[in-house]
């Protein structure tokens, strides 16, 4: 029952009591590691209790050493979640080997190594649901089984992922693969991103592993021209056959989900020091959600941008609300759509909203951006803040 003290407990505590140990201080060790403490009135009652046994000395030092041995970042306990942390440490291993530099045996420890992240996190899953993990015959389930289960809580994308990674590991087990390393890396950097998820998501946030792992430090910056040469070496044919082989019978939705292969395309936009880096966000969470996410190569185009000034404040005004070019003017300013006039870099724009013409030297506007003041002239305070920017 939450809250209370289980019978070993209760001895523990007589026996902590028969030492002399105060009250207080045995209330501290109960209540590590619970998640529903219990409070000084259980203490007490096995105090009160003249016929409560008492723990063995080897208990009591079991007892400790048991409550000294939570971990205080993740909660977790290796005589109690002793898959959890091999799980954790496992995809920790994974991706610090394929990330040295010293190291190129990479894609065949990444897929043997995850796997066995994956296998004991699923585990942990079905033992707590109280589903047996190992038969008669000593057998455990294997991670190919467990994905395939009506109940597997994973999502489509993330059991396409695993499968696509299973079969890159049987591969590994009997052949050498070459430098391929770099084929495989939207599956391999989606794999850790889907296993941090089901990991927070089955067991908590403290679990994480986003703040344990980072990038890996080079000797040399990577130019964009360097980058995009990685993908002009010709790839070795068994390479091409068994990367077809994991994207058959695969719908276009299903290569396109990022839970299955994790793709980045990179945009050049002026950026402040602080914003100029990389960062992965997985896009199901609440900050991926924000952000605007490139899905393909969109070059800024005139139809993105149609309004001329004039033709905004028209379409302002047509909306029902009071509004002039010298608004249009503080507009920008206020909100730093656009640099002002004379300035070094004139195609600095927030472009969201607006777009140089570098051909004749001015400035055209998004719908987004009529739309955003349309919504500011209808709100009292915006439009003062707007009319409050000094020209």
């Amino acid at each position: 029952m939450a809250g209370s003290l289980t019978a070993a407990e209760k001895k523990i505590v007589k026996a902590l009591i028969a030492k002399g140990w105060r009250n207080q201080d045995i209330h501290v060790w109960v209540n590590v590691g619970r998640a529903t403490t219990v409070n000084f009135g259980r203490i007490a009652g096995v105090k009160a209790d003249a016929g409560q046994a008492v723990a063995s000395q080897e208990e009591v030092d079991q007892f400790i050493l048991h409550r000294q041995s939570y971990d205080t970042q993740t909660g977790l306990n290796p005589y109690d979640d002793e898959r959890l942390i091999r799980s954790r440490e496992a995809m920790v291993l994974a991706v610090q080997i394929f990330n040295s530099g010293a190291l190129k045996f990479k894609t065949e420890v990444f897929t043997v190594l995850s796997n066995i992240a994956w296998t004991y996190l699923l585990h942990e899953h079905y033992h707590r649901l109280g589903v047996a993990i190992v038969d008669a015959n000593g057998n455990s389930l294997l991670l190919g089984q467990m994905i395939e289960r009506q109940d597997c809580p994973l999502s489509a994308g993330i059991r396409d992922n695993l499968r696509a990674m299973k079969k890159l590991r049987d591969r590994v087990e009997h052949l050498i693969l070459g430098k391929a390393d770099l084929t495989w890396l939207p599956l391999f950097q989606a794999c850790c991103l889907n296993f941090d998820k089901a990991l927070t998501d089955l067991f908590g946030e403290r679990l994480s592993l986003s703040k344990d792992l980072s990038y890996a430090l080079q000797f040399a910056r990577l130019s964009i021209e360097q980058a995009s040469m990685v993908q002009k070496y010709e790839v070795p044919a068994h390479i091409a056959a068994l990367d077809a082989l994991l994207m058959e019978g695969m719908t276009e939705a299903q290569l396109a989900n990022l839970e299955f292969q994790f793709r980045v395309i990179y945009t050049l936009e002026a950026a402040s020091k602080s914003k100029a880096h990389f960062e992965f966000i997985h896009p199901d969470s609440a900050e991926g959600k924000e952000i605007h996410n490139v899905l393909g190569y969109l070059k800024a185009a005139d139809e993105m941008y149609p309004h001329k000034p004039g033709k905004v404040v028209e379409a302002v005004v047509a909306a029902g609300h009071a509004f002039t070019s010298n608004d249009h003017t503080k507009a920008w300013r206020h909100y730093k759509v656009r640099p002002k006039k004379d300035v070094a870099h004139p195609e600095n724009t927030d472009k969201n909203f607006c777009l140089y013409h570098q051909a004749h030297g001015d400035y055209t506007y998004s719908q987004a951006w009529v739309d955003r003041l349309i919504e500011a002239a209808a709100d009292p305070v915006k439009l003062a803040a707007i009319r409050a920017e000094k020209l």
